[in-house]
């Protein structure tokens, strides 16, 4: 890797008309984080310097940039004149910098960390520009990489401005490039816009580049890396990419997933070693697994921390806030909101547990609900070591469940109770022998005088 401080370049100005949306294209989300945020983290090791390119009224695309790189100084290019123009938009980053300058797409996510380290070490191995290609299976649309009879770059041309003979290329160009030259505003002031789109393109830098003296150098990667996302159904291929990617890495890692195409994960889903996942598993973000998990089935999870050898699901939901101590049981149908259970705790059937606290060992039995919202505000329920919880029970809080206790099934709860205690809440049964048959009796009688 070059020692040369870099700057980044990233052009996020395009409208994205094709998405059809009202949100800019490159705040559309990948396994949970915006376009523009992956393409941020790629490049977050290196110590350097951002520059975000943006559009005119762009400033949801300006605040998710420093939200993301606090740094990052925001640009913007007033017309939509091309890339070369959108690079030029920065051009007080430019002019107050004097190591490489790399530029990077904000609509294509998944370029990997080590690809833009390939691209600068061909900077390193001599080379004043650099451009980021690609063999495409079909390179209709693309622009090609012209390279002379020892390999070395002479130009990328534009698919509508290319010849015939240009066009049966399939080496392609990704857009991404690095610069290591003496004054890249020079470079870039100096292309015309004589195409077929009457556009500023970046890539004339090359051939603008080898006619001073420069060098060139081409560094390749695979299409799937490089896919820009223009329309949602590239955005679909873009999330079953990652989602590839990520799968893989904690499989390799030393997590089973039984069906690994049904499990998502999100941007920043941590999964320890030993934890199977069964089929139809959803990681929203902010969820940590640890070691010796068991997940079955068709669980959602987001903002959610499950500890050591839990056994999870299947059809379990924990929300943000959800902690799920060690060796606890979590069953289905059962929805975990900003509550913490201790080790060993179990709620296997048909539940309900919103803002509060069951103590380790605690049983929470079927049907039972955490009644913690007034209409105004939320309320904490707390249940202690060891408690006992009977089904079809509400709690009806703030309350307090005391470590040990007994809670009858069918019981309303509106009381704390004491450690040990029984606490039962019951109207007394009533029985009206032959009621049944007189009430059908006349029934039948009502249904007949219609």
């Amino acid at each position: 890797m070059s020692a040369s401080h870099p700057l980044f370049v990233v052009l996020a100005a395009g409208k994205g008309t094709r998405m059809k949306s009202s949100e800019p294209k490159v705040l559309h989300k990948i396994a949970g984080q915006s376009m523009l945020a992956h393409v941020l983290a790629t490049v977050s090791d290196v110590q350097g310097d951002v520059a975000v390119v943006i559009g005119p009224g762009m400033d949801d695309v300006a605040a998710e940039a420093q939200r993301v790189t606090p740094g990052a100084r925001v640009f913007v290019q007033a017309s939509q004149l091309g890339t070369a123009d959108a690079v030029l938009a920065a051009r007080p980053a430019l002019d107050g910098h004097s190591g490489d300058v790399v530029v990077l797409y904000a609509d294509t996510p998944l370029i990997r960390p080590e690809t833009v380290a390939r691209l600068r070490a061909a900077l390193d191995a001599g080379a004043n520009i650099a451009v980021l290609g690609f063999r495409a299976k079909d390179p209709s649309g693309y622009g090609r990489l012209l390279t002379d009879q020892k390999g070395t770059l002479s130009a990328i041309r534009e698919e509508k401005d290319a010849s015939e003979a240009e066009r049966g290329i399939d080496l392609c160009n990704s857009g991404v490039m690095a610069f290591r030259v003496p004054n890249i505003s020079d470079l870039l002031g100096r292309i015309g816009n004589a195409n077929a789109k009457g556009e500023f393109y970046l890539t004339d830098a090359v051939e603008v580049g080898v006619r001073s003296g420069l060098s060139t150098a081409v560094v390749e990667c695979s299409e799937d890396e490089v896919l820009g996302v223009n329309a949602r159904d590239q955005l679909a291929a873009a999330e079953a990419i990652w989602q590839a990617r990520a799968r893989s890495r904690f499989m390799e890692g030393g997590v089973t997933m039984i069906a690994p195409e049904t499990v998502w994960l999100s941007f920043d889903t941590q999964i320890a070693a030993d934890v199977v996942i069964e089929p139809h598993v959803v990681f929203g973000v902010g969820v940590t697994v640890e070691e010796g998990v068991r997940i079955l089935g068709f669980c959602h999870f987001e903002g959610a921390v499950i500890g050591k050898g839990a056994r999870i699901g299947p059809f379990s939901r924990f929300r943000p806030g959800a902690r799920i101590g060690a060796e606890a049981h979590i069953g289905n149908f059962v929805e975990v909101k900003n509550t913490t259970l201790g080790p060993g705790a179990k709620a296997n059937h048909l539940a309900y547990l919103g803002d509060g606290v069951v103590g380790a060992k605690a049983n929470v039995g079927a049907g039972t609900i955490f009644c913690n919202y007034d209409g105004y505000a939320k309320h904490k329920t707390e249940i202690g070591e060891g408690a006992f919880i009977g089904s079809n029970t509400s709690l009806v809080a703030p309350i307090s469940i005391g470590a040990g206790a007994y809670v009858g099934s069918g019981s309303v709860i509106t009381k704390n109770v004491s450690p040990g205690a029984l606490a039962l809440e019951r109207s007394t049964q009533e029985e009206r022998p032959g009621w049944a048959e007189k009430f059908r009796i006349l029934m039948a009688r009502r249904k007949a005088t219609k």
